[in-house]
């Protein structure tokens, strides 16, 4: 009686159309990694799929906006009836707000920021624990320690307060899983840094595949 093919493991990537989030993707598929690719723009997690089908990797595309509390329900309940478990959890989504003094941040993106940066994070992390738990998986985060500096107030405060509650999450799980990562990249040239210092000079940063596969090396 042959034995059974060994399990893929899966890789959840919220926010893997763009930047660090997906290389990530890129580099988890590398590795042998199913991909379930979560973002808004299908345009992007189509050239998401061509490159890691270049690779011969797999990946499964979900467009979908991690701030609708229904359609991340209904991913959470996809992946338990497909795959049981989760090994991995990147959590790269994020809405970087233009840059604006704190007596004029724009309601509406600020609004946004709490929607992403947080609210999505406090609704993802109960969905998905158990799926990682499951899997004897772990949850990555991306800090981007901004907080407190000029004209960062609607991006950095918010991304602050995601970092605090993933560190939470970290503590609590520390002894009973799943593990929480909380990682902080090299300064990158991603779009999102080019709106935020446009006229940089790029030379010194980091590639976005380097940082992916430093990241995952150290976990």
């Amino acid at each position: 009686m042959s034995a059974a093919p060994p399990r893929i493991p899966v890789a959840l990537v919220t926010g893997a159309s763009r930047g660090l989030g997906r290389a990530l993707a890129v580099e988890l598929a590398r590795r042998g990694h199913h991909v379930l690719a979560v973002a808004r723009t299908t345009g992007g997690l189509e050239d998401l799929d061509d490159a890691i089908r270049a690779l011969g990797g797999q990946a499964t595309l979900a467009p979908m906006d991690v701030t609708n509390p229904e359609a991340m329900g209904q991913l959470a309940q996809a992946i338990a009836g497909r795959w049981g478990a989760l090994d991995v959890w990147v959590h790269a989504a994020v809405h970087a707000a233009p840059l604006s003094p704190a007596g004029h941040v724009d309601a509406k993106d600020f609004d946004r920021s709490v929607a992403v940066n947080l609210r999505a994070t406090a609704g993802l992390i109960p969905l998905l624990e158990p799926l990682l738990r499951a899997g004897g998986g772990t949850a990555l985060f991306l800090d981007d320690p901004r907080a407190g500096q000029k004209f960062f107030g609607a991006y950095g405060s918010t991304k602050a307060a995601q970092v605090a509650l993933a560190r939470t999450w970290q503590a609590e799980t520390a002894r009973i899983g799943p593990r929480v990562v909380i990682a902080t990249p090299a300064p990158m040239a991603t779009a999102t840094r080019a709106r935020f210092f446009p006229g940089e000079d790029r030379s010194g940063l980091a590639d976005p595949a380097e940082e992916a596969r430093r990241i995952l090396a150290a976990l």
